[in-house]
């Protein structure tokens, strides 16, 4: 990058909160800006390519396709899949920063990365400033229907429980605020710094606005 910023030296970035909140936009916003990136959606999909491919699965909507609806026979095996891929992806990420002292990145992780262990989400944290995006609650609501509409790949953890003579679109519309809900605090609770998602999409804030914000808030949370 070519500004100092307090946040670290190297630069560590790790931008976590549910999908659709704007990790990825702004991951390549600062990879435009000159800082190295790895976006785990590309990760987990090439680790799932032999089981994806004959399906002719690709990209993050087909991981979503291949994993199923959340009611379907399948949706818990391959939830476990997709976990256990991610969790490799992040540890390799990991090992390579704590063996490469001076080695910069911004990740662009899932939503699901808080189901990756204790252990391994303390070893994140010890590597790299963690950014929250936050949602407020209407922006939360066009979250679930973006879900209904074009689904990516969630995992639900035992969060989707249906009811009698609900359709399963139904128990998403139910389930899925309580499962954000969820997430909301276990987000909060491993990030340094959080940054609410409306006060990026004014359309005025740039890369360096949005490191400068980060570093003024990481600076307040210690």
């Amino acid at each position: 990058m070519s500004r100092e910023t307090t946040i670290g030296n190297p630069l560590r970035l790790a931008l976590i909160g549910m999908s659709g909140s704007g990790k990825t936009f702004w991951a390549k916003k600062l990879a435009e800006k000159g800082a190295r990136a790895i976006f785990c959606d590309d990760e987990i999909e090439q680790r799932l390519a032999p089981r994806l491919g004959p399906g002719r699965y690709s990209g993050i909507n087909g991981v979503a396709a291949w994993m199923g609806w959340p009611d379907s026979p399948t949706y818990a095996e391959r939830e476990a899949e997709y976990l256990a891929e991610e969790i490799h992806a992040l540890d390799e990420v990991l090992q390579e920063l704590e063996e490469k002292r001076d080695s910069s990145l911004v990740l662009d992780t899932t939503g699901s990365v808080i189901y990756a262990g204790n252990h391994l989400l303390m070893r994140l944290r010890r590597q790299m400033t963690i950014v929250y995006l936050a949602a407020t609650e209407q922006e939360r609501q066009l979250l679930i229907e973006r879900y209904l509409n074009d689904p990516k790949p969630v995992l639900w953890r035992g969060a989707f429980q249906p009811k009698n003579g609900e359709t399963p679109r139904e128990t998403v519309a139910r389930c899925y605020p309580a499962l954000m809900e969820g997430r909301r605090r276990s987000y909060e609770a491993l990030a340094h710094c959080t940054v609410q998602v409306a006060a990026l999409r004014d359309g005025t804030t740039d890369a360096d606005g949005f490191l400068k914000m980060i570093d003024s808030k990481d600076a307040r949370a210690r």
